[in-house]
């Protein structure tokens, strides 16, 4: 148990206000030290690639969290698993657990305390927690109260201060042995939980322990009505009778009704509220009580009341609370009749509320494709198997054609006269349009929209000419279009709208296209995390006139890709088995590349491993840069990671010397020197005998590696396209 005096001393002493550094000295200061800080946030860390890379804000291994490190973007993250993001202040803030907004206060003095800053507002050399003396701010600790687990061993000490601007709470977590709130946050008395059928739940230790000196049980989460409802590790009141028992404030009553709706989920016997007399003062609470001695049965008896789940979302309506999250159990689930929603295009290419992309090299026919699609979509006509239950509302906003080629484009497009005059009602196409989807841009077109219907279908054309963010290759700003701009729109006109993404494609070799062709997509990868359905239209040949649609389904069975034409001013599906025969020359030119690449790569890291050599993809790919009829490093490197996929490559990470996240790279049959020495009976010459090199790990998806259950085996995908 740490000394109470040492405890209170170690809090850092702030500078004088004159001599206070800004917040922008402040991020300068953490952004220089930036890789040490985060290690010392996050030890299970790794950087790669001027990117730090952590599981999540709670420290977790992993790389779904990624800080960037170097230039203007320095200190700023995304957590890919969860949303989240922002600069180095929220990141600071979300690993103590507190909001940028409301906390950042104790966000900026927690950073000066890393960075040593002393009363002059300099920044010492060395950025650790200096122990000075925190009287001169706060003086003598008031109060002191311990969290204990429930065989009474200690966890953490709440420290109260009051100096003149008003009290202040000051946690020590003991197994850090540092002044901040355990992760997760403990209930007070929790043996004496433990040992009770019922417990009263108060605001603040002084109130609970009032209480316990009366004989009762009573807890408080750390922060009282201040305490995060889901950083607070509730379990001890499983299977209790729990009594909510607020102060007489409006933030001990939000607190109130934020801890019985998320209790009412957990599995409490029963859960209750003390209603609060009217004459009460503000402020009232339970030490209040205790001090005016009163009778405390009788209080409960005449002023607690059990609660239900309708009592609380009685006041959802008019704004006091927010509206509950839809859930339900499971066997609710199974109970759950009706109807899936009809897709907008079958099998599942355009569905309610989805997003597709559609990718496609300039030139490649994409606005010809996608109004021919358009238009029999228009008319509740079926186009290369894709077909819409009826003819569906479509807005088009495309910013590349001037008016009179828009004009031409439409003319030429061939559907049955019959329907034509449903096409002409239901599809909405702009002139070209130079603006950007900003805020205003979302009201200009949100209010275009509504001129005409409330639409199925909303189409952009292409994405790069209305992003409103400085880069599409970034992924923060990329999610917040997505987010704030696509969905904006969609939740204003139509929430179960579907919007088609016109995008462009990189480019990138044909293996590769062929093999892995939603790679090819520009710009920021979540983009390809974002979307319902992909679809890539290009041209496997550029001399012909052949054009290649491939998919990619979140919702449905995987399809095959088409091969599609023009021929008499129609799209048409050709017979792929017929297309590879009359082109049997090309496909096997493109077949034994691939093979030839595979087969050789695999041969190379045989072959180096008996001498000794073990590569990582990356150190392989740069070593082997342009040698061998390989290609480019990041031709390399990429077909290397297809090849991981189909599992004819896995990883060894157990060398303690190679660097990155997979390990070494394992082929099978792969054999390394032993340290062995043994001599040759002919020659005399002393060599090492080979042993079996096997994997630990296995590629599992991107940079997720499992590990193998039998390194002896192997088992590898379909090797059409490896």
């Amino acid at each position: 148990m740490p000394n109470f005096n040492l405890a209170a001393d170690q809090f850092i002493a702030t500078p004088r206000k004159e001599e206070r550094i800004t917040k922008e000295q402040v991020r300068e200061q953490i952004l220089r030290k930036l890789d040490q800080a985060l290690f010392d946030l996050f030890p299970n860390g790794e950087t790669a690639r001027h990117q730090f890379l952590i599981g999540d804000v709670r420290g977790h291994e992993g790389d779904s969290l990624k800080v960037e490190l170097e230039g203007a973007k320095a200190g700023q993250w995304y957590d890919f698993a969860t949303g989240e993001g922002g600069d180095i202040f929220d990141l600071w803030g979300a690993v103590h657990g507190w909001d940028a907004r409301s906390h950042f206060p104790e966000i900026i003095s927690d950073m000066k305390k890393w960075l040593g800053i002393r009363d002059s507002g300099k920044v010492s050399d060395n950025p650790r927690p200096q122990k000075q003396k925190k009287g001169n701010d706060l003086g003598a600790a008031t109060g002191k109260w311990d969290y204990h687990d429930p065989q009474g061993k200690l966890i953490a000490c709440v420290y109260r201060y009051d100096p003149p601007k008003g009290k202040e709470f000051r946690p020590f977590d003991v197994k850090s042995g540092k002044h901040t709130t355990p992760d997760p946050r403990p209930l007070y008395n929790q043996p004496g939980i433990l040992q009770s059928d019922s417990v009263i739940l108060v605001e603040g230790e002084k109130c609970a322990e009032a209480l316990i000196g009366l004989g009762m049980c009573a807890t408080t989460a750390m922060g009282g009505a201040n305490a995060p409802i889901d950083k607070t590790d509730w379990s001890p009141l499983k299977g209790k009778h729990v009594l909510v028992w607020p102060d007489n404030d409006k933030p001990g009553k939000d607190y109130s009704r934020q801890a019985i709706e998320y209790l009412h989920q957990q599995p409490v016997l029963s859960l209750s509220v003390v209603h609060l007399p009217d004459d009460l003062p503000e402020k009232w609470d339970a030490a209040d009580a205790v001090g005016e001695k009163r009778n405390i049965d009788v209080f409960l008896k005449n002023n607690a009341k059990m609660v239900s789940l309708e009592e609380i979302s009685e006041d959802v309506e008019d704004g006091t609370r927010l509206p509950e999250i839809p859930a339900l159990r499971i066997k609710e689930w199974d109970a759950e009749e009706g109807p899936m929603p009809d897709d907008l295009v079958t099998p599942r290419i355009l569905i309610p509320g989805g997003l597709v992309v559609l990718g496609g090299a300039p030139k490649v026919g994409k606005t010809d494709f996608l109004l021919t699609w358009l238009a029999h979509m228009a008319a509740g006509l079926p186009f290369l198997g894709m077909t819409p239950p009826r003819p569906l509302k479509i807005f088009y906003l495309q910013t590349e054609l001037p008016h009179y080629y828009i004009w031409e484009r439409i003319k030429q497009i061939k559907i049955d006269p019959y329907f034509r005059p449903l096409m002409g009602e239901n599809l909405v196409v702009t002139s070209r349009v130079m603006m950007q989807l900003d805020e205003e841009g979302v009201e200009r077109v949100a209010q275009t929209i509504e001129k005409f219907f409330k639409p199925d279908v909303i189409v952009i054309d292409p994405l790069r000419n209305v992003f409103d963010g400085k880069s599409e290759n970034d992924n923060l700003e990329m999610m917040a279009f997505l987010k704030d701009r696509i969905d904006g729109l969609t939740c204003r006109v139509n929430e179960d709208a579907c919007v088609i993404l016109v995008h462009h494609t990189r480019k990138i070799g044909k293996i590769e296209l062929e093999g892995r062709p939603f790679q090819a997509l520009s710009g920021a990868s979540c983009l390809r995390g974002y979307y319902s359905t992909g679809m890539l239209l290009y041209s496997p040949d550029e001399e012909k006139s052949l054009r290649r649609l491939v998919f990619e389904l979140r919702y449905g069975m995987p399809m095959e890709a088409k091969y599609i034409d023009k021929i008499g001013g129609q799209w048409c599906e050709m017979d792929v088995s017929h297309e590879r025969t009359v082109r049997q020359d090309f496909w096997q030119r493109c077949d034994g590349e691939r093979q030839r690449v595979k087969d050789l790569i695999l041969q190379l890291i045989l072959t180096e491993a008996s001498k000794g050599k073990l590569y990582s993809p990356g150190k392989f790919s740069n070593i082997f840069d342009s040698k061998c009829g390989l290609g480019a490093e990041s031709s390399i490197y990429r077909r290397i990671d297809v090849l991981a996929d189909k599992g004819f490559i896995r990883f060894n990470k157990n060398q303690p010397n190679i660097k990155g996240k997979a390990g070494v790279m394992c082929v099978e049959g792969m054999m390394i020197p032993s340290d062995r020495e043994e001599v040759d009976p002919e020659t005399g010459e002393i060599f090492h005998p080979l042993i079996p090199f096997l994997p630990t790990h296995y590629k599992y998806d991107k940079r997720v590696f499992l590990p193998v259950e039998d390194p002896n085996v192997w088992i590898y995908s379909d090797d059409q396209q490896s």
